[in-house]
């Protein structure tokens, strides 16, 4: 399997992006956002997918996080995209739940080239440090769109809003992981012969 590797650029006149992703990595990650938490779950992602991921964005923080965390998103989806090329030999589906104390999240995906997302987390919107944990939903919007990716993410249990983001940060991260994964075989996992 060639390098699964990607780096991209998005420059708005509302963000400046970098994205560096090597998916056969090793989970470093590093993450600069001017939003505390945010990096911190972009380094759970990248941690827990096994990913080599490092994020850089200057974003109109003045105005609020939404074109920071939305761009991020995008661009991140973007470098998942490229890395994973025609996505020969993947695994494609993935799935998992993972708990964080009283909160645990259901995370169900398909590297299938059709973004669609079902995001049913009905937790209390709250402002951590600088992060509005309302804004999650728009990362994970954005990014499944740009990968092309179809993703379902449920609330099972969870009150605290911080543990609810985490633990869904971690569950995409497992399940991305997973999805990328070599199978060892060299065709394209579809009956169409491709995605």
């Amino acid at each position: 399997m060639s390098q699964r590797e990607a780096t991209v650029d998005r420059v708005t006149k509302e963000t400046k992006v970098r994205v560096e992703l090597r998916i056969d990595g090793c989970g470093a990650t590093s993450a600069d956002t001017g939003l505390p938490l945010f990096d911190h779950m972009l380094q759970q992602l990248g941690t827990h997918a096994g990913f080599d991921l490092v994020v850089s964005a200057k974003g109109d923080l003045e105005v609020d996080g939404h074109h920071t965390v939305e761009d991020v998103g995008l661009a991140l989806g973007q470098a998942l995209a490229h890395a994973l090329g025609d996505k020969q030999g993947i695994r494609r589906f993935a799935s998992i739940t993972v708990p964080l104390d009283e909160a645990a999240v259901e995370v169900a995906l398909d590297l299938s080239g059709r973004p669609f997302v079902v995001h049913e987390v009905d937790v209390p919107a709250e402002t951590i440090g600088s992060y509005d944990t309302g804004l999650t939903e728009d990362f994970v919007r954005a990014f499944a769109a740009a990968a092309q990716m179809t993703l379902h993410v449920r609330l099972v249990a969870g009150r605290s809003p911080h543990h609810v983001v985490e633990a869904e940060f971690k569950a995409m991260a497992k399940a991305l992981g997973d999805a990328c994964s070599p199978t060892g075989r060299a065709e394209t996992p579809s009956t169409k012969g491709t995605l």
